[in-house]
């Protein structure tokens, strides 16, 4: 997320009580988490194993849990607590929005779009032209819908980014600062989730047709024209290229990407990244001819056991 305006980081350190660790005499244009931060932006980092990612990222600000030398270009805030110091800034700079109207007022409708009873459209929500908006859809704040949008029941698009830190006995929420954009000629089955971004965006791609009860992750990004059948499941942050195919229960796990032109056979997952223009199938997904020689070998293991046995 950008800021309105830049903040001077001599008064990020004041809000948040943290030490400035290199030059104070910068200027914060904007905060992201860290896979999708910009020269400019501010991030955080509370555990050592992730130290060496961080402060080689393009961040220029970065909220750290330990004392140590400000690497050239960047500086470092030193606090006890990142993750809270960076959660109570994501709260001042874009507090949640509420709206007690069905359609709130702040709302851009565009022409010739049908929205149905009991629908909920919320705060500086943008819908395009000559989209169908069906009864019992939920779009959250700041949503962002393209043209000839189709969107049927019961779905939910622009919901809080599901990321917590663990605390011992109980978890913190990490305040959603990101939006959802969806692009001109989709369409979303009923019952299906689309996450907002944590401090980005959720991104789904011009013509991709989503079946009933699809989820979709924060900051995930789907391609153009890609077709996502009933129950897929994307992780966060996942990146998937353009004319690719997920059937049935099929799931991809978090930060990952897959090519162009990929098909994901029925009830397949990977926690890998997978090339562009092979069909997957099995978990883990492996290329199909591959995957359905190994469960044939598998098939006849019971046989091979009795064999061995026998012997």
């Amino acid at each position: 997320m950008k800021f309105m305006q830049p903040i001077p980081v001599r008064d990020i350190a004041l809000q948040t009580g943290a030490e400035i660790i290199g030059t104070a005499d910068g200027a914060v244009r904007g905060m992201n988490e860290i896979h999708n931060v910009a020269a400019g932006d501010l991030t955080f980092v509370d555990h050592e194993k992730y130290y060496s990612f961080v402060l080689a990222s393009a961040a220029s600000f970065i909220l750290i849990n330990k004392k140590i030398e400000a690497p050239a270009g960047k500086t470092l805030l030193y606090t006890t607590d990142p993750f809270k110091a960076y959660n109570d800034i994501a709260i001042s700079q874009h507090p949640t929005q509420h709206s007690s109207a069905s359609i709130a007022a702040t709302a851009k409708i565009g022409e010739g779009t049908i929205i149905y009873p009991n629908a909920f459209v919320g705060e500086h929500v943008t819908i395009g032209r000559h989209c169908i908006i069906y009864p019992n859809v939920t779009i959250y704040a700041h949503t962002v819908i393209g043209d000839n949008v189709i969107i049927h029941g019961n779905s939910t698009i622009g919901a809080d980014a599901f990321y917590y830190k663990g605390r011992g006995s109980h978890y913190d929420k990490m305040h959603t600062i990101g939006r959802t954009v969806i692009h001109d000629d989709v369409e979303i089955g009923s019952g299906c989730t689309i996450d907002a971004g944590v401090s980005a965006d959720t991104v789904v791609g011009k013509g991709t047709k989503m079946d009933s009860q699809v989820h979709i992750g924060h900051d995930a990004t789907v391609g153009e024209h890609c077709i996502l059948c009933a129950q897929v499941g994307i992780a966060g942050n996942v990146r998937i290229g353009n004319h690719v195919t997920m059937y049935g229960k099929s799931a991809l796990s978090k930060n990952i990407s897959v090519g162009d032109r990929a098909v994901l056979l029925g009830s397949s997952a990977s926690a890998k990244s997978l090339e562009g223009g092979k069909t997957y199938l099995g978990t883990p997904a492996d290329e199909v001819h591959r995957a359905a020689r190994q469960f044939a070998i598998i098939k006849m293991l019971p046989d091979l056991w009795d064999k061995l046995r026998k012997l």
